[in-house]
């Protein structure tokens, strides 16, 4: 179920203010952020955020595609390292 869209996206305050003090200032600085249920907005657009994933902080540069969707969608909290192992090795060394 989505936000209601008379309340309009949900962005976190602090972040927002990190943010725009990091644009005003002209640095290339990270950003660390708890923060995964916050809308991305046009004025992340640049900005490498350090978004965290429960366990460390993962980078995450924003382009202007990801705008609209949620910080936590692009810092997986599980590191998917394929399916089971095949065992067609073991099974023609035996003939």
């Amino acid at each position: 179920m989505s936000r209601s869209s008379k309340k309009g996206p949900y962005v976190d305050q602090k972040l927002l203010a990190k943010v725009q003090a990091v644009v005003q200032s002209g640095e290339k600085k990270q950003i660390k952020t708890w923060a995964r249920a916050c809308t991305i907005t046009p004025e992340f657009v640049g900005q490498t955020l350090l978004v965290h994933n429960g366990r460390k902080f993962l980078p995450v540069y924003v382009t202007e595609r990801m705008v609209g969707h949620k910080l936590g969608e692009f810092s997986f909290p599980r590191l998917f390292k394929g399916h089971g192992q095949s065992h067609t090795k073991e099974a023609t060394d035996l003939t």
